[in-house]
């Protein structure tokens, strides 16, 4: 046999189009010629493959090979091909039989002797190979990741050679089983350890309870970071969809998937000096950036104002889709960004603008600029606002006077099982159309509403982000609908970004 077809996967972002690597051999002069959009990382291939079939006892055919990775517009890259491209060299030389091939798909780097090296992305893989019908064969530190996926066999292998053995008939390969990781009781910050600060842990706990993003203010050590630290500690695990989703992304990034982190939500806090591209996402292959890896979880922002402000306008579009796409010159991709928005910032940019004991330095114009960083815009996509002030000596050597984070994390937990009972998705991501029929305000209550909002003259997103936020506020005290004063602590919640361009 002189041509053989193995079958494999790349990556577009999320999506993993399949790849038939297709090996011809021909008579003349000894040569290897790989064509189908190969980057250098896969033409480096061919060296891996020789010299990895050498070691593993194969012989490696001294004719003209030309290899093809069809379709040939599709971009490919990293080593995934190297197990996939050595086994239909085998099967085009003789060396193996090809009628198995049709049923499996492989993905796999190769080391020189011949072992099998992990692959980026295993989960994206052996999702997108669901439906083909096709047993996967994948280096086993990527089989244990992608057995999470339901529906797909998946077997494991350390080395060329037992892969070889599998297909001849020789010895059966392990098939990793669906086997989902024990959720580990990861352990947080507890909440009652934060002195005072009421009004901030009832906006923390509303921001749990309905995903809803939230931005603290207050000067330098009022507890703001420690707030934030604390917010993962109260929200409930992910259902298992929103675990593969997560995990998904996960695995395509630099990192890869952490097995320990099955069902918690990811906590993403990068540095002020994060560019947009590690923000959203990119590079020539494009990677997942930290909105997208952020997925399903919490995004904190600390020093919000100290970000390049086009690194902050990049969120914009995210925080309304759910979704970010990257274009680039070779390829578009698409990749998840549900995430929940947590920042933190100072009132100026000395810091202690309002502090009862340290005088302010900065003058109303450099307040006004310091602010002015952050668009108006952004700030409209935030649901809540909180003033985080400074406490008393007294209340900072007063014993813990709040609920701990497991009795916050219980009621969080229970207003998150009204909504997804009622709506079948957290408030925060409630259409308008949705809202109006889950929170249908009775006539008196609606007329003070639009009297309230009137006066502040909110946009017409904050009017339906208030009206999420006070639906949030009736979820956790057990109400059908909210009533006039949720209504209005909803409204108080927004009045600081109302009045947020003044000092």
């Amino acid at each position: 046999m002189t041509l053989a077809v193995c079958h494999s996967r790349a990556l577009n972002g999320l999506h993993a189009p399949q790849v038939s690597v297709e090996v011809h051999l021909s008579n003349g002069l000894p040569s290897f010629t790989l064509v189908g959009l190969p980057d250098t990382e896969v033409r480096e291939s061919r060296e891996r493959v020789r010299a990895a079939l050498l070691q593993s006892g194969f012989d490696f055919p001294a004719r003209r090979i030309t290899v093809s990775l069809a379709p040939a517009d599709l971009p490919k890259a990293s080593g995934r091909f190297d197990l996939p491209l050595a086994v239909a060299l085998l099967a085009a030389a003789g060396q193996l039989p090809t009628a198995v091939l049709a049923g499996y798909e492989l993905a796999g780097e190769l080391s020189l002797c011949g072992e099998l090296r992990a692959v980026r992305g295993a989960l994206a893989m052996v999702s997108a190979a669901r439906d083909s019908g096709r047993t996967f064969i994948l280096p086993r530190a990527s089989a244990i990741e992608a057995a999470l996926v339901p529906g797909v066999q998946v077997l494991a292998a350390d080395t060329l050679a037992e892969v070889c053995a599998h297909l001849s008939g020789a010895c059966e390969l392990e098939r990793v089983s669906l086997s989902r990781p024990t959720v580990i009781d990861t352990v947080y910050p507890d909440l009652a350890e934060v002195r005072g600060q009421g009004r901030a842990k009832l906006a923390l706990e509303l921001a749990a309870a309905g995903g809803h993003s939230l931005l603290l203010q207050g000067p330098p050590g009022t507890g703001k970071s420690m707030l934030a630290a604390r917010l993962p500690g109260i929200l409930p695990s992910m259902t298992a969809d929103e675990a593969i989703e997560s995990a998904s992304v996960q695995s395509l990034g630099s990192q890869g998937f952490d097995m320990s982190r099955w069902r918690v939500r990811p906590y993403r806090s990068p540095h002020h000096t994060a560019s947009a591209v590690a923000m959203v996402g990119g590079g020539s292959d494009p990677r997942p950036g930290e909105i997208s890896l952020a997925h399903r979880g919490v995004l904190f922002l600390d020093e919000l104002p100290e970000f390049d402000r086009r690194v902050l306008e990049v969120l914009r579009e995210p925080l309304e889709s759910g979704e970010i796409h990257i274009s680039r010159a070779a390829r578009q991709v698409c990749y998840p960004a549900r995430f929940q928005l947590l920042a933190a910032m100072n009132p100026c940019p000395c810091g202690y603008l309002g502090h009862p004991r340290t005088a302010c330095r900065c003058t109303p114009e450099q307040v006004l600029r310091y602010r002015a960083k952050i668009s108006g815009p952004l700030l409209d996509r935030f649901d809540l606002m909180v003033e985080v002030g400074c406490l008393s000596l007294a209340e900072l050597q007063a014993l813990p006077d709040g609920a701990s984070s497991a009795a916050v994390r219980e009621r969080v937990i229970a207003a998150r099982e009204r909504q997804w009972q009622r709506q079948g998705c957290i408030n925060a991501e409630l259409s308008a159309a949705a809202l109006s029929e889950v929170c249908a305000l009775p006539q008196a209550e609606q007329a003070a509403l639009n009297l309230m909002l009137e006066k502040l003259d909110l946009s017409a997103r904050a009017y339906f982000r208030v009206l999420r936020v006070a639906r949030t506020l009736a979820d956790l005290s057990g109400d059908a609908c909210p009533t006039r004063a949720q209504l209005l602590q909803a409204i108080q919640f927004r009045r600081g970004l109302a009045n947020f361009g003044s000092s």
